[in-house]
């Protein structure tokens, strides 16, 4: 579509069957949450120490959040063209992941090391040898096919369902949590729990599943009346999926139990004590923008504007309306939620790069569940997320940010049961953190596309999603930094060569600072509810979607 709105008129075909395509989509690219499945032998293959495969991970955290450039060419191309990048830098970085794993090559091709160069403008170079500088490139670049699969489809499903964004931000983005959890059962069961197999199948498959979808992500005809139809529709997609979430959860902790003793010794085992995993899971009738019915935005005007036949308004937006990226970026609102998602996902991620060590700290032998039950519960955040906001908005008239100050809360919570360090509460520790951490993906997709509009969404979530990988890399310095110190007390008081870290001292300081960052997190979070709440009522007056908004100022 022209005038920034689309790249391609929108079809006429119903735009559920596009639906069903983004899930498949999102679930295959959410492959970089598997980086805890093949670490120990990529820190094997690389001869790397605990520090230097930490910083491998923090590669899967940048290369997951660098959507801003898929963000600004959504509105300019067609999805299938974004879709075949993200299929283009998967092929690359994982076959060159596989490459290195498996044998197959001696090293990595030459044009890797040109990363040799941005790595050391992070200041990495002290800690990553060349060969590891190649591999963290690559992981890079797997990671980033990721985001722009999940920047195609999401953008195109919130515009074909403009009335019932949080839904389908809550289904896509439960979905893309959920891939830990496939991945692992494929990897417990298909693939014989071998890295080599996984990161051949996520070459080869992830590009293949996005190929054989492809043609049916696309923009459709946007239903802007919404309906009893519509509603049943959503409310069977998220009970299917939350049945589907229980099951693979279930399966993945009964029918492929891990297999512990010497017998794994040629395969790797979550069991290992010496290494540092990443367990990453890698959200009325308003003012619609693009696709509001008798608003200045309308797609017909869009369409003149960009012919030249009327001038476009050059009025300056207001909140609900349709910013522009640079218009955006000079509201508080917008680095509230930069900021919001800095502490809330950032120590979440934090969290996660290190779960099996803290698992192995508090005495877990099998974190193979930590992750499953990680997966299933940040699944069902991110699909839950998007149906409490949701009545929250169309009932109360409440800002989707009052779950944002909720699961900040209770991430304090939660940190300082982390603290404790007891296994006996390691898993609930999860759980919470699960729960906590898809909420907050979904609602704030949510409320930046309802505050900033759906026209420049793509860039302007993109860019405030560049607060995770910041946040991983400042959280994940001071979590390494408190671990390797501990553990080497630990090793000067023993005799034995174990060199992981055991017990509560291992994390605690970090779990206080997490805990006491998510204490900034429900200040910001509550004042920028506090600032929004007089625009949720206005844009969702009564509850109700029938009455739209006057343009004027």
């Amino acid at each position: 579509m022209r005038g920034g709105a689309a790249a391609v008129k929108a079809g006429s075909r119903p735009p559920w069957l596009g639906l069903g395509a983004a899930v498949w989509v999102q679930v295959a690219g959410g492959a970089s949450s598997t980086f805890a499945l093949y670490s120990h032998a990529l820190k094997v293959a690389l001869g790397a120490d605990q520090r230097r495969l930490a910083l491998l991970a923090v590669a899967c955290d940048v290369g997951d959040n660098l959507g801003l450039l898929p963000g600004v060419l959504c509105n300019r191309l067609h999805p299938a063209l974004l879709l075949l990048v993200g299929v283009g830098a998967c092929l690359l970085g994982y076959g060159a992941t596989w490459l290195l794993v498996s044998g197959a090559a001696p090293a990595l091709p030459y044009w890797l090391t040109l990363m040799e160069v941005g790595v050391g403008a992070l200041g990495l170079a002290t800690f990553i040898s060349s060969s590891q500088s190649e591999i963290w490139f690559a992981l890079c670049l797997a990671a980033n096919g990721g985001a722009w699969l999940g920047t195609a489809v999401l953008v195109t499903n919130m515009r074909n369902f403009p009335l019932s964004r949080g839904a389908v931000a809550g289904i896509l983005k439960g979905y893309s949590g959920l891939s830990a959890a496939v991945y692992t059962e494929l990897y417990t069961g298909v693939l014989h729990d071998s890295p080599t197999n996984l990161l051949l199948f996520l070459t080869l498959g992830v590009p293949a599943i996005c190929i054989l979808t492809m043609y049916f992500v696309r923009p459709c005809e946007p239903s802007l009346v919404e309906t009893n139809a519509e509603k049943v529709h959503f409310m069977f997609a998220q009970m299917a999926s939350v049945v589907l979430g229980g099951y693979l959860v279930v399966a993945t902790m009964t029918l492929f139990p891990r297999r512990k003793g010497p017998s794994d010794s040629s395969e790797w085992s979550p069991t290992d004590t010496d290494h540092t995993e990443s367990l990453l899971p890698s959200s009325s009738k308003s003012n619609l923008g693009t696709f509001e019915e008798d608003d200045s935005f309308d797609i017909d005007i869009l369409y003149a504007e960009g012919e030249g036949a009327i001038k476009p308004d050059r009025r300056r937006p207001r909140r609900g309306d349709d910013f522009r990226f640079r218009e955006a970026i000079l509201k508080a609102d917008f680095w509230l939620l930069f900021a919001i998602y800095f502490v809330g996902v950032g120590s979440g991620i934090t969290v996660l790069n290190n779960l099996a060590q803290v698992g192995i700290a508090a005495g877990a032998v099998d974190t193979t569940i930590q992750l499953s039950v990680f997966s299933f519960c940040n699944f069902f955040g991110r699909l839950g997320g998007g149906v409490v906001s949701e009545y929250l908005v169309r009932s109360r008239t409440l800002p989707r940010s009052v779950l944002i100050v909720a699961t900040q809360v209770v991430m304090i919570v939660t940190y300082l049961l982390f603290a404790l360090g007891h296994r006996a509460t390691l898993y609930v520790s999860v759980a919470l953190l699960g729960i906590c951490y898809g909420v907050q993906f979904s609602v704030i997709i949510s409320t930046s596309s309802e505050l900033f509009g759906l026209k420049h969404f793509g860039k302007i979530y993109n860019f405030i999603a560049l607060a995770n990988p910041v946040g991983a890399f400042l959280f994940n310095t001071l979590a390494g930094y408190v671990y390797d110190l501990e553990a080497e007390k630990q090793k000067a008081r023993m005799v034995d060569t174990d060199i992981a870290c055991h017990g509560p001292d291992c994390f605690r300081l970090t779990f206080y600072v997490l805990s006491g960052a998510a204490v900034l997190g429900t200040l910001l979070s509550t004042v920028l509810t506090v600032r929004v709440r007089p625009v949720y009522q206005m844009l969702y007056a009564g509850g109700s979607f029938s009455q739209p908004r006057n343009s004027a100022h």
